[in-house]
C-alpha cells in the first residue's frame, strides 16, 4: 500500500562540477548499490555534483508494530546525475556506485525532458513507482502543467494514471492524472478506445 508525498523529492540543483573545456551537463543515471540510494546521493551533493532522487511514501505495517511511513527511492538503486561526459569519473569513484547505465563505449544521457517532467509531476500529482511497461495503450496530456507528456493509461482504483516510462533505465512511473485532461496519443489500431484498465 503506497501512498505517495507530492513533494517528496530530493534533489540538488544550481551546483555545478566543472574542469577545464567541457562537453555540456547531461543527464546520466548512476546505478548504485542496494539500499545505497539517499548516501550516495549526500555523498554526490558535498562533492557539488548535481544530483536527483526522487522519493514516495509508502506506509508499512510489520507484525506487533505501529504502522510507519518510509521514504523509498522512486527507482530503487539509482541516483540520477547531472554532468559532463568526462566528469563521470568523480561519480564513478564514490562509494556505493557500480556504473553508470551505457554502453561499454560510453554513458548513455537522459532526455533533460523526462528528468524535468518527473521534478514537475512531483510537485503537482501523485506519482509511485509501477512495472516496466513497453506495450499498451499511448495517451498524452492536453492540460496543466504536464502538457505534452505522453505514456500509457491505466486505471487503479477509481484514478487515472499515465505511467512514464524511462527507456534508458527501464523504469516506469505512475502519475496521477484527470480523465479530463487526457487525450490519445498517435493513431490506434482500428476498433481500439480509450479503456479503463
Amino acid at each position: 500500500m503506497s501512498q505517495m508525498h507530492p513533494l517528496a523529492t530530493r534533489a540538488k540543483s544550481g551546483s555545478t562540477f566543472q574542469s577545464g573545456e567541457e562537453s555540456p551537463r547531461q543527464w546520466f543515471a548512476a546505478y548504485t548499490t542496494p539500499r545505497h540510494e539517499k548516501h550516495v546521493s549526500e555523498m554526490l551533493e558535498e562533492r557539488q555534483i548535481e544530483t536527483f532522487m526522487p522519493v514516495y511514501r509508502s506506509a508499512r505495517q510489520w507484525k506487533k508494530s505501529s504502522p510507519v511511513v518510509l521514504e523509498l527511492p522512486l527507482f530503487p538503486t539509482y541516483v540520477f546525475v547531472r554532468i559532463a561526459k568526462q566528469a563521470r569519473g568523480a561519480v564513478l569513484s564514490m562509494p556505493g556506485v557500480l556504473s553508470i547505465v551505457g554502453s561499454s563505449k560510453e554513458p548513455w544521457p537522459l532526455p533533460d525532458f523526462e528528468i524535468e517532467i518527473l521534478r514537475r509531476g512531483m510537485r503537482t500529482h501523485k506519482v509511485e513507482p509501477h512495472p516496466y511497461l513497453k506495450v499498451g495503450e499511448r495517451v498524452r496530456v492536453k492540460d496543466g502543467v504536464m502538457a505534452g507528456v505522453e505514456g500509457i493509461l491505466v486505471r487503479m482504483t477509481n484514478a487515472f494514471r499515465v505511467v512514464l516510462t524511462l527507456d534508458t533505465i527501464m523504469r516506469s512511473v505512475a502519475i496521477e492524472v484527470d480523465a479530463e485532461e487526457l487525450e490519445l496519443a498517435g493513431k490506434l489500431p482500428r476498433g481500439t478506445s480509450l479503456q479503463r484498465a
